[in-house]
């Protein structure tokens, strides 16, 4: 059964600029790179929530969580800290429509 990781965060007030530059030229081709199957990604304009949401489609959960052990993950979304706060990661069941 496909799983979903669903990654939520808060931009680092005036880092958004080198945020968006990381996010677009390292961490989205490298989370596709390891296997994740990008599905949706949100902005909050309003409202107490975080501010961004990323999901990701991977091919069962035992896979999900082999790539999350993984080094490269981990390089990742180590380097992703650099730029955000309230990092959140979960995986559920793929069901349709908007997960959070």
């Amino acid at each position: 059964m496909n799983v979903k990781v669903i990654m939520s965060w808060d931009i680092i007030e005036g880092r958004e600029q080198e945020y968006f530059e990381f996010v677009v030229r390292r961490f989205m081709p490298g989370v596709q790179k390891l296997g994740m199957a990008l599905s949706d990604a949100w902005v909050t304009i309003y409202g107490d929530h975080p501010q961004i949401l990323v999901g990701a489609v991977v091919p069962g959960e035992n896979r999900a969580k082999e790539i999350i052990a993984s080094e490269e993950w981990q390089r990742l979304n180590n380097n992703l800290m650099d730029f955000v706060r309230n990092y959140e990661l979960k995986m559920a069941p793929l069901a349709g429509g908007f997960q959070f």
